[in-house]
């Protein structure tokens, strides 16, 4: 039996990166073009579902394609002592590890820089001589080094982004005093992928503030054109077809959110698949949309809302009411029975937070697709849960 072509599963590889060819492009050239090419450093945005765990995933195939070495993490507690102990030699074992926030790094500031204590190590290792002592390793040739991806940067502790941040930054540095030449030169590509909210606060620490000269990318949502034309080639390529207009019906249904071109997907499919037909119809595409509206609220929606205070929970509420169609602010404070001023703040937070955006002049929308109906199901249940914070 065929086995269904769409992966909605967090951090599964799908079939397509739908519209993340640049990106994916400027990743190769930073390795292929040596030390000190933009995009070695690269800060990732997006909200839930947009995929930034698939890219990473495709960024370090892309890596050890060209034989660079490749380490995963997704941050949490631990974060820096787990880089230590991937980076070290497999001979050399771990009897305590241990942040020390009062390393002094010159011209730079006093900061933690992850300290480890291993075994047969005379001196403790930092995060800073454990990737110059792998760098220097005859397994990693000339030309190349070490990727590292970090999912899920929001959740890191301060202590250790301002380690991981001054351990590349030094590193690099050391890098670029030697005379080999540039094409030659081992270096280390570091990617940090995250919710919207963290850029700021990651680029503005005072110690970390080196990581403005990376490349930025914000994640967007596919063109509607290109799903459509994903959603013809994954499903020709795994034995069925599906019509343009109907391909066409599920693009737009998406809204271009990459983890919802995959539930579409993989539900429209797998209708197809019970009635054991190689043609994926009309009835299929309507199953597949109702579906995949029902596991992504639970995914997604669910999730993002956590976040969300509760005044800004009531602000949200509001905008539901319109439907599909945007939202007046004038109506927002009607509505909460709030002030002007109360709803420009929290207009200004939630587009910051990537939850709505403008859509003309004093209108504003959801930006995750089926937000408003997922708050419209949940009823009571939001309304219930807000309050007035001034």
């Amino acid at each position: 039996m065929a086995a269904n072509p769409f992966k909605p599963t967090a951090g599964k590889m799908p079939p397509i990166l739908i519209g993340r060819d640049g990106l994916i492009e400027d990743f190769a050239e930073a390795l292929d073009n040596g030390a000190g090419a933009p995009g070695r450093i690269m800060l990732i945005t997006g909200q839930r579902g947009f995929g930034k765990t698939v890219l990473l995933t495709e960024f370090r195939r892309i890596a050890a394609a060209r034989h660079w070495e490749t380490i995963a993490e997704t941050a949490s507690e631990g974060l820096v002592d787990r880089l230590i102990a991937a980076l070290s030699p497999s001979d050399i074992h771990m009897d305590q590890a241990s942040l020390n926030p009062s390393i002094g790094i010159p011209g730079v500031a006093t900061a933690s820089l992850g300290q480890a204590h291993f075994q047969s190590a005379v001196e403790p290792f930092t995060l800073r001589n454990a990737l110059l002592k792998r760098l220097e390793s005859r397994k990693i040739g000339k030309g190349r080094g070490i990727v590292i991806t970090i999912d899920e940067t929001q959740a890191a502790s301060e202590a250790d982004l301002v380690s991981i941040a001054t351990a590349v930054q030094h590193v690099t540095a050391s890098i670029d005093e030697t005379d080999v030449p540039d094409a030659d030169k081992k270096g280390v590509a570091i990617v940090f992928a995250g919710l919207p909210h963290m850029l700021n606060e990651l680029v503005n620490n005072e110690v970390t503030t080196f990581l403005r000269r990376a490349m930025r990318r914000e994640l967007e949502n596919a063109l509607i054109p290109d799903v459509k034309n994903a959603f013809l080639e994954t499903v020709r390529d795994s034995g069925k077809t599906i019509g343009e207009d109907d391909a066409m019906t599920a693009a737009r249904e998406t809204n271009g959110y990459p983890y919802m071109v995959q539930l579409v997907g993989y539900y429209m499919w797998q209708s197809a698949q019970r009635r054991r037909s190689d043609v994926i119809g009309p009835e299929d595409v309507e199953n597949g949309m109702r579906d995949a509206v029902l596991a992504f609220g639970d995914a997604v929606c669910t999730p993002a809302l956590d976040g969300v205070d509760p005044s800004g929970r009531l602000f949200l509420a509001c905008m539901a009411q319109d439907g599909p169609s945007p939202s007046r602010t004038a109506d927002i404070a009607d509505r909460a029975g709030r002030s002007r001023s109360w709803v420009n703040k929290y207009r200004s937070i939630l587009i910051g937070e990537r939850m709505i955006r403008p859509a003309g002049r004093g209108l504003i929308e959801f930006t995750v697709p089926h937000f408003g109906d997922y708050l419209r199901s949940k009823g009571n249940a939001v309304d219930a849960q807000t309050d007035y914070v001034p």
